[in-house]
Order: structure tokens, then sequence, then C-alpha cells
């Protein structure tokens, strides 16, 4: 991938990553449509000792110029929606479905190329609201963005 924006994207690369995420998604974690159509894979790491609530979800996938604003950087709603998916994928995990009731985004650098990753953990968790919050970063380990947001249980 170059770091340049493409003048078009491949029509026939979008179909293709369209299908077959149409074709392998299920309404389920994990495996719903758009986080097939991002590429997400995912990674939950358990708490130390030293830590007990700081259980985390690890979100990764490749940037492709389908995610690309017009500047040519990762778009912000990608962003915000891997962001969002790592700390509700960690919700659902450690206290079952949960919803974001408020997000709030600091962006604070583009992501131009390379594999993305983000990891969402709770600030506080409680029985039926939790704060929590997730980071991202680019292929250099360099800080991208920040995400806090307030989940609440049914």
């Amino acid at each position: 991938m170059s770091s340049a924006s493409p003048k078009k994207i491949d029509a026939d690369q979008a179909r293709a990553h369209f299908d077959t995420a149409l074709s392998d998604h299920e309404q389920a974690f994990e495996k719903f449509f758009l986080a097939r159509f991002l590429g997400l894979e995912f990674e939950y790491l358990p708490a130390d000792a030293a830590d007990a609530d700081k259980e985390t979800c690890r979100v990764s996938f490749e940037m492709t110029d389908m995610l690309r604003n017009p500047q040519g950087s990762l778009h912000g709603g990608a962003m915000a929606a891997a962001m969002d998916i790592s700390m509700g994928h960690l919700v659902n995990k450690i206290q079952g479905p949960g919803a974001t009731i408020e997000m709030k985004l600091q962006f604070m650098r583009p992501i131009m190329q390379g594999r993305v990753t983000c990891e969402g953990r709770f600030l506080k968790r409680g029985r039926s609201i939790s704060f929590m919050e997730s980071r991202m970063w680019d292929d250099q380990g360099k800080l991208a963005a920040v995400a806090t947001a307030t989940w609440k249980m049914p």
C-alpha cells in the first residue's frame, strides 16, 4: 500500500472484499458484517496479578485504500468504529452485551498505512454503567487516537 491517496479505489478488489465480508459474516460478536468488512482480528488479554481489572480487548486490522479519507489517511469514522468495537467486545466478554451511551475521541496523528491496533479496557467497571477507554496505535507504535466512553448494561 502506498502512503499516497489513490485516485480511485480498485473496483474489483473492493467488490471481492465486500463479497468476502458479506459471505463470511454472522450476526454475532467478532463475526458481524462491519467487523468483517474492516478486517478486524480480535485478541483478549487477561488481567495481570497486579491489576485484576485490566482485561483488554485488542483489535487489529490492515489499513486499506477503502478506509482512506480524501486526504489519504485512515478515516476518523473507521477509527471510531474500531475503537468502539474494542470496548464493546470487552464489555460483552466480561459482563454480557452492553450499549455505548456516549463516546469522545481525540485524534492525535493520522494513520497513513500499515497495521492498526487498538485496545479497549475498563477504566471503572460497574453493574449497570461502566467507563471505558480505547487507544489506537499506528504500525510504528505511535499513539494515533484515544477514545473514552460510557457503557450501559441492561
